[in-house]
């Protein structure tokens, strides 16, 4: 039997891992072998120092490595200070630890750190270390660990102490819980100015923004870029949720500039758990949840649909009045079951630690024959060698997740709506009810059933790095990746698809593969002089995509639906049918960078960073294929002035300052500067039809970046002790240079657009983080944490003196339907922002119940003229967004209750607008609002302001309550079991289904006829470690 060659290279890549991996373990086993103390001395000086920084001293200094839990570093809870001179490991760890709650104690060349469990009794009555446990200054070195907290920068980390950037972290206790399958959910409502949406469908994923919209192009172009342990660009289906130990979302251009063009919409760098040194851990995660749909449309039933009907002296056809009462909403959701698995293993020895995953999730949809599953596994190893000089990294992830779609789905969503409810589901003899003779009338459940769509996806990853400490202060790291993905589709129409009829069967097949291969390389240089400290780093990084490698095909005219898509040959087609999807186009995507970035720290109070990254992307013109994008930020800790000392108020204040530029090549189309060919239709020629190939696509060899130029500042303080932490930032950015594609005449050009850099637009903003320990007693604390933002976005200008455009209907801002075609509601145009309604102006009904608008003039007419009568009418984007997180524990009880919130947004109910037809109340299903409409008004479904409502909401997002188990059976480490509800209460206006439509792309807030309802979820979970 052939073979598939879209697998070739899958196999391929496991057979070379299968290969490798043995070679890679013996290697890191033989080099762990020969690791031992060799018993050196060292000098050491510490000056307000964390231990994680200690920590990271004494492993260069004595080759040594350190074993312990979390928690025990916050118990030691002060900073250290000492200097010693000509002293080995012992005597260094003696001085730090004596008198402390910790013990240390050697394993070979592993420091492992105890928690004293009679510290704490010994100490109390005598008033020792009381810096670190007394409860007064508890929350004191609360707040000092939190300043000390290692935050993951661009190619590096940082204290939080000493950061001059707007980096927000979020840890793996602070996480959303719900039934997910995206890292970004786990942050909705979390980060101060990151905008998360989505719908219940499990396939979908959530639309990001990070302070506001900055292109006029939609898709990845639009959201942030990912970076996941330290892998730029990985795939964030390769993540398994439940191994993610924090979450760092990098905002202002100093934090983002490092990584160029690929940063202006915000970084979000995801960092899972790695094992440690004599601590194997195993942990078993699992959970079921249970979804219905959280709100319906309140359409008509049968009754009040008759009773409407008699009213206004209109009646049902016998053939649509056959006694049933059917909600179509109801026959088309289910109660959905997920179920979630996840296994993990980490631990180390001496010098190799490791870390090892696997994780299931079954998700169905509350759309029937809807869903997706997903297979993780993921295995990290680490070696540290030659005295901690040589550190070696193997990171190896593969996913492979099966997706069950809906055809047509906007088709099925709208006639569960306007479907009549005086009819059943099927017939007497098995048939679907069906009446195709009326226009866009489908029933719902029969498309359900007679079609489906089926999507394979697998994708693996192969990363090894290196690092090498040097000597005078220089490090050196490489990372090579390798990240293979491939897609597998399968649609098939039976012959009963009302949609598509005379077909006796449809079939299509896709199969993709998309490779990514990147090289990381950079040196750093780190330097102490008296109170200066410098930090230098300088690397180059490559990277090449191959997308579309792959093939497209069709058929029709099965003999059989038993079959399916899955052999597509046994059509037989007829006629002039030709493949509806045509050939497919390869592509080839290069980005070379040089980058560099210098830190200088004078006494932890006056800090500064630069940064400078020279970038190149083959997608671009010929004539500017290389950008520049430089960044700088200033830091002052005034805390620490001498001024501040006496002063009672402030526990910590520090003032931040930033300035960068960054680019945008995120989703871009790597032929998009170039000329393209496609084919333009047929003409005959000896006798047969000939393809005619012609220009598709004006080429532009000037075509550049996107750049995105942000000033940030920002005051971050703390008061009452440390009980209350708190963070103020107002940042102004402005992207230049926008791509669009602009109308031009094709006597000078191929076709009739031209794609140029010619707009721009600019958000501006503030955000405020609140932290908080209300309370803090012996068995009780609760904690909590807000933000809010605000966020105001315009387009400054779509023209220049080459081309001109007064304003821009993008596409999606018609929401169409019948007799709608070309109603646009939004508008893109200089001075307004992304979302800006644009639709007739309603005056109310005249005394026959006849809808009525404003014209241009500000006259009432009955027939408004689309585009000449339109009027501005508010937009989609939000003024405020709010995020309140409480988590409450008593003893081993532990409460979490978080609650979003959104004000000032409009939203389109462009499905209850195009419902609203009681003229054709006979023949559609109406809604319950139109019970008072008269069929005398037949253009009351004009999109209108009318239709544009208030989609403010407060949301109860998530309550879990949880009980965590005292250790009682040997060789468990813990038990916790929780019950969770996801979107449990939700106050709104909003009379859709609801108001948090997709903020997104270059339409957001248009509520269109194809909204995959929201569900309500509750979860019962377990977790257990070994």
């Amino acid at each position: 039997m052939k073979r598939k060659p879209e697998g070739l290279l899958y196999r391929h890549l496991t057979r070379r891992v299968s290969m490798v991996l043995p070679l890679v373990a013996a290697f890191f086993l033989t080099i762990n072998l020969y690791a031992q103390d060799n018993g050196k001395k060292a000098s050491v000086h510490f000056k307000r120092a964390h231990l994680r920084q200690v920590f990271a001293e004494l492993e260069k200094q004595f080759g040594l490595s350190f074993s312990y839990n979390e928690s025990n570093l916050a118990l030691y809870g002060k900073a250290v200070t000492m200097q010693l001179k000509n002293a080995t490991a012992s005597q260094v760890l003696n001085k730090i630890f004596t008198g402390s709650p910790l013990t240390w104690s050697f394993k070979g060349n592993l420091v492992i750190l105890t928690a004293d469990p009679n510290y704490q009794k010994k100490q109390l009555n005598s008033g020792a270390f009381t810096e670190g446990l007394n409860e007064n200054n508890s929350d004191s070195a609360v707040k000092r660990d939190d300043l000390n907290e290692v935050v993951v920068v661009g190619y590096g980390r940082q204290s939080r102490k000493l950061l001059t950037s707007a980096i927000s972290t979020v840890k793996s206790e602070e996480f959303n819980q719900g039934n997910f399958n995206n890292p970004a959910q786990l942050l909705q409502g979390k980060v101060a100015g990151l905008t998360i949406t989505r719908s219940g469908d499990p396939n979908a994923a959530p639309s990001i923004t990070l302070r506001g919209p900055s292109t006029l192009r939609s898709g990845a172009a639009q959201e942030p870029f990912y970076v996941i342990d330290e892998v730029p660009g990985a795939d964030v289906k390769l993540i398994v949720l439940d191994d993610i130990a924090t979450i760092d979302v990098l905002k202002d251009a100093s934090a983002t500039a490092i990584y160029g063009t690929r940063a202006s919409n915000g970084v979000i760098v995801v960092t899972t758990k790695k094992g440690r040194p004599a601590q194997t851990q195993v942990n078993y995660n699992s959970y079921v949840a249970v979804e219905k749909v959280s709100r319906r449309i309140k359409m008509m039933d049968a009754g009040q649909l008759k009773d409407f009907l008699s009213k206004n002296s209109l009646a049902l056809s016998p053939s649509d009045d056959q006694g049933a009462n059917t909600d179509w909403q109801k026959e088309v959701s289910q109660t959905a079951v997920s179920q979630s698995h996840h296994l993990s293993l980490s631990g180390g020895a001496n010098n190799l630690t490791y870390s090892a995953a696997v994780s299931y999730l079954d998700n169905k949809g509350v759309l029937r024959n809807t869903g997706m599953n997903r297979l993780i596994g993921r295995i990290s190893l680490e070696q540290k060698a030659l005295n901690n000089h040589l550190k070696l990294g193997m990171l190896v992830s593969s996913s492979t997740s099966n997706a069950d779609l809906l055809p047509d789905q906007n088709i099925i969503l709208f006639n569960m709506l306007r479907y009549l409810p005086t009819v059943p589901v099927k017939q007497a003899d098995g048939s679907y009810t069906e009446n195709l003779q009326r226009v866009q009338y489908y029933n719902p459940v029969s498309l359900q059933n007679n079609a489906w769509q089926k999507q394979k996806t697998k994708t693996t990853l192969l990363n090894g790095s290196a690092q090498v400490l040097l000597p005078f202060g220089f490090k050196y790291d490489m990372s090579v990746t390798a990240q293979n993905k491939q897609e597998n589709s399968g649609t098939y129409y039976t012959s009963q698809y009302a949609y598509i009829t005379g077909t006796n069967g449809k079939a299509y097949r896709s199969s993709y593969e998309s490779t990514k291969r990147m090289l990381e390389t950079f040196f750093t240089f780190a330097k102490k002089l008296g109170a200066h400290d410098i930090n230098v780093l300088g690397g180059y990084s490559w990277q090449e995509d191959l997308n579309g490698d792959g093939f497209q095909a069709s058929n029709q005219n099965f003999p059989t639906d038993a079959l399916g898509y899955t052999n597509i040959g046994l059509g037989s087609p007829t006629g002039n049918y030709r493949n509806e999807w045509g050939p497919n186009m390869y592509q080839k995507l290069r980005l070379i960078s040089f980058y560099s970035r210098a830190n200088y720290n004078f006494r932890d109070k006056y800090l500064l960073q630069a940064s400078l990254r020279r970038d190149a992307s083959s997608a671009f013109g010929v004539n500017n294929r290389w950008a520049t994008f430089p960044s700088v930020s200033f830091a002052w800790r005034a805390i620490d002035e001498a001024f501040l000392k006496t002063q009672h108020i402030f526990s910590d204040l520090k003032w931040r300052v930033s300035y960068g530029v960054t680019g945008n090549s995120l989703g871009f189309d790597p032929l998009i500067s170039k000329v393209q060919y496609s084919s333009t239709g047929q003409f005959y020629y000896n006798n047969s039809f000939v393809n005619a190939i012609g220009p598709s696509q004006n080429d532009n060899p000037n075509l550049k970046w996107e750049k995105t130029a942000m000033f940030n500042t920002s005051i971050d303080f703390a008061v009452l002790k440390g009980k209350v932490k708190a963070s103020v930032e107002y940042y102004n950015k402005k992207t230049s240079d926008l791509i669009w594609y602009y109308p031009v005449s094709t006597t000078q050009y191929f076709t009739s657009t031209y794609t140029a850099n010619v707009g721009s637009i600019s958000n501006q903003g503030f955000e405020v983080t609140i932290d908080a320990m209300p309370v803090k007693t012996g068995d009780f604390q609760w904690t909590s944490s807000l933000n809010f933002a605000h966020n105001n976005n315009r387009v400054l200008s779509l023209s220049n003196s080459n081309f001109k455009l007064d304003s821009i209907y993008p596409q999606g801002a018609s929401p169409g339907g019948q007799n709608q075609t070309g109603a646009y509601v939004q508008i893109l145009k200089s001075g307004f922002p992304v979302g800006q309604f644009f639709t007739f102006n309603y005056a109310g009904k005249d005394a026959n119940g006849v809808s009525q608008w404003y014209d241009k003039d500000g006259k009432i007419t009955t027939a408004p003229r689309t585009y000449i009568d339109n009027a501005y009418a508010g937009n989609a984007q939000p003024k405020l967004l709010l995020g309140w997180n409480n988590n409450l524990k008593y003893r081993k009880f532990d409460l979490n209750i978080f609650v979003r919130a959104s004000l000032g947004a409009k939203v389109m109910n462009a499905t209850l607008a195009d419902l609203n037809r009681p003229d054709a109340a006979s023949s559609y299903n109406i809604p319950e609002y139109a019970a008072n409409n008269s069929p005398r008004d037949l253009y009351g479904y004009f999109y209108s302001n009318r239709y544009i409502e208030n989609a403010s909401y407060l949301r109860l997002d998530n309550a879990t309550l949880g009980y965590t188990f005292p250790s009682l059976i040997k060789g468990i480490r813990s038990i916790r079991v929780y019950a969770s509800g996801n979107n449990l209460a939700l106050i709104t206006r909003y009379r859709g289904l609801d108001p948090e439509i997709m903020l997104g792309g270059l339409t957001p807030g248009i509520d269109n006829k194809d909204y995959y309802p929201r569900t309500r979820a509750f979860m019962f979970g377990l977790n257990v470690g070994f």
